[in-house]
């Protein structure tokens, strides 16, 4: 069974398949902040949406990443490995992007076990 869950107007940002998550992208709210901390808040939003779902980070398999200044990559990393213990890393894919939606310098799309 599907289940799908947090509709938007163009999709659903959580969908489950047997014991499968499926995030649709998920970027910071706050676009006033600079690449590291949109990049921080996007994790602890997915962090919840799995969490209330039925998952958390440890559980998450892939992720793809798209950064709008593919220069922020390092930036990036240094989040992302203070985010995640080094045990729990999933596979993940970094991709520079011409733009994402207005003031929106970093969006992940991750999928999860629940």
């Amino acid at each position: 069974m599907i289940e799908r869950h947090e509709p938007t107007p163009i999709m659903h940002r959580v969908v489950k398949h047997r014991d499968t998550l499926y995030l649709g992208g998920v970027a910071a709210t706050d676009k006033s902040l600079g690449f590291a901390d949109q990049a921080l808040q996007t994790l602890e939003r997915i962090e919840k949406l799995l969490q209330q779902y039925g998952s958390s980070k440890q559980q998450i398999l892939t992720a793809t990443v798209y950064l709008t200044d593919f220069a922020n990559k390092e930036a990036l990393n240094g989040v992302w490995l203070s985010f995640f213990d080094s045990d729990s890393l999933p596979t993940r894919a970094t991709v520079g992007v011409a733009q994402l939606a207005p003031g929106t310098l970093v969006e992940i799309v991750v999928t999860a076990a629940a």
